[in-house]
């Protein structure tokens, strides 16, 4: 099959995150965009950062670029019990967040929409990718350096052979200086950090 060229248009009025028009390919492979945490408590909550605030524009817009094409997209939810401070995540953690039915657990507000999928996950990672027969990967959220790595690592081990990227533009770490190390460990197990928000390309 002769391969089609992505084209695309930007404006630089808003730098963090461009507009474009997208000419995909005829790339058959399914695609799921992963959406790890995008919780209250890690926005602006109990365990929040600037720089979570800061992607959710970024993570809006990507979300609709996936669902305007039709492609799956997955949400995780962190989830704890009351009892959080008593496990060994809250011994090492002592912060309690995401308890489940509260405000902090609940994904932020116009991210979610009819047919979305969602994964409770009660720890860093979810191990049961598998059921979900994942073709082509992009993972974004938060945080970079604990959950969207640790995910990205399980899924990588899970499909060897299938694209898996993490979109650094649209993920925040617990500090910026975590977020950079955390890029750089999955880069080194082969998962693509991108910058770019093109559905078929990659710009390392």
């Amino acid at each position: 099959m002769e391969e089609k060229h992505v084209h695309i248009s930007v404006s630089t009025e808003n730098l963090a995150f461009p507009e474009f028009i997208v000419e995909e390919d005829e790339d058959t492979a399914k695609k799921t965009l992963i959406v790890i945490d995008m919780q209250n408590d890690f926005i602006d909550g109990a365990l929040g950062t600037k720089e979570a605030v800061a992607i959710v524009e970024n993570v809006k817009k990507r979300i609709k670029q996936y669902r305007d094409h039709g492609d799956e997209i997955i949400f995780t939810q962190d989830t704890h019990d009351e009892n959080y401070l008593d496990t060994n995540e809250g011994k090492n953690l002592p912060v309690k967040h995401c308890i489940e039915g509260t405000k902090g657990w609940q994904i932020r507000e116009g991210l979610e929409g009819e047919g979305d999928l969602h994964v409770i996950k009660r720890s860093f990672g979810y191990t049961g990718w598998e059921q979900f027969h994942l073709e082509n990967v992009e993972i974004i959220g938060l945080c970079t350096d604990i959950c969207v790595v640790s995910n990205a690592l399980i899924i990588k081990a899970l499909y060897p052979e299938i694209p898996v990227r993490v979109n650094a533009s649209c993920c925040a770490g617990v500090t910026p200086e975590a977020h950079e190390a955390a890029l750089k460990t999955m880069k080194s197990c082969q998962v693509e950090i991108i910058y770019s928000f093109l559905r078929n390309q990659s710009e390392m």
